[in-house]
């Protein structure tokens, strides 16, 4: 049952979290606006607009990028403005037991973690989709989505091959086009074609200039077409290196996305595994980071609410920096990718039960 302590203590964390977060957006769109200054100009959009095409997508990516931290701050800030009025020691004078004073932290860390969660899995997506959307066209980043893509060698099931050279995003075609067919760790079918281009009307692929072979029991039999459609399991947008796609990606799209580029071979799918698993891992980052700061924040001391923000931007700092190092180690080496995900609250977890122990109660 949630008594007036708790509710206390949960309004303090609530509105001292919508206003850090309401602040470091001012300041983060701020700079983001001067640097983008010129750019912004050379859309020819207006204000408005530029508002509703990026700023809607970009105040969402700020929101889950820097969560955490926005949680954890407020929890230091507020946490150390009860502790200097002596507030906390009255509270634990008064019968309330250390670990009756954490459960309003717990229930707010559990709340906010399960928003973002749901923001996570469905809802940030969505607004990356939008933010990158204008950059590529009005801004110039991600430029390798278009134009010529110089080859791609894909398992598009489990028994077929093929291969594309000379893939041109704009027009959706391609040149020197080859598909090889396995079974039994024979060749049973091979297509090498001129050119293929992608039908927009039949959601196919037209070949031209085929040649067409089947091999079997009974030989090699060759035939020669000036054209073929070919239903294949690929789309255009497969052939394209988005350098936003796992971003873009709702968690169950980008979990359908990694299935089929492992079924394909495709390599390198670590960073698309460790996006997958941070955003469930990062939910519980809020709680653990919720408890660390009202335990590091609940001590009285001469440094004041100074000493307590500069130990929570400290352990912020470590914070950040170690699930940096897990992801690249993930990424360039052979860290599973679920361990990099959960590494920094598994090193940081036992960091929250060291000063646990070690907090007066």
């Amino acid at each position: 049952m949630i008594k007036k302590i708790d509710w206390y203590i949960l309004r303090k964390f609530i509105t001292t979290f919508v206003f850090s977060m309401l602040l470091f957006t001012v300041i983060a769109v701020a700079v983001d606006s001067s640097e983008k200054t010129d750019d912004f100009v050379n859309t020819g959009l207006s204000t408005g607009e530029i508002i509703r095409q990026y700023y809607f997508g970009f105040v969402p990516f700020i929101w889950g990028l820097l969560y955490p931290l926005f949680v954890f701050i407020s929890v230091i800030f507020f946490t150390s403005k009860m502790a200097l009025r002596s507030e906390i020691i009255a509270i634990l004078a008064a019968g309330v037991s250390f670990n009756r004073w954490l459960r309003p932290y717990l229930l707010g860390g559990i709340f906010f973690g399960a928003g973002l969660w749901v923001a996570n899995q469905y809802y940030i997506p969505k607004a990356n989709e939008l933010r990158s959307t204008f950059e590529v066209k009005h801004l110039g980043k991600g430029n390798s989505n278009q134009g010529l893509q110089p080859a791609h060698y894909l398992r598009i099931d489990t028994n077929t091959y093929i291969g594309v050279k000379y893939y041109d995003t704009t027009t959706k075609t391609a040149g020197n086009f080859f598909l090889d067919r396995i079974q039994g760790g024979k060749l049973v079918y091979n297509v090498r074609a001129g050119r293929m281009q992608w039908d927009t009307t039949r959601n196919q692929w037209l070949l031209t200039s085929v040649v067409e072979r089947k091999l079997g029991t009974m030989g090699e039999q060759v035939v020669f077409k000036d054209s073929m459609r070919m239903p294949l399991n690929l789309h255009p947008e497969e052939l394209r290196k988005d350098d936003y796609a796992k971003d873009r990606m709702t968690t169950p799209d980008l979990s359908r996305y990694i299935k089929v580029e492992e079924l394909r071979g495709t390599e390198g799918l670590n960073a698309l595994k460790v996006e997958k698993f941070r955003r469930s891992a990062t939910p519980f980052s809020v709680v653990l980071l919720t408890l660390i700061g009202a335990i590091v924040a609940g001590r009285k001391n001469r440094g004041g609410s100074g000493l307590h923000l500069a130990i929570g931007i400290i352990i912020a700092a470590v914070f950040i920096v170690s699930d940096r190092f897990s992801t690249v180690f993930s990424v360039k080496g052979n860290l599973p990718p679920l361990l990099a995900a959960w590494l920094p609250n598994i090193f940081f977890s036992f960091v929250a039960l060291y000063i646990y122990r070690k907090a007066p109660k």
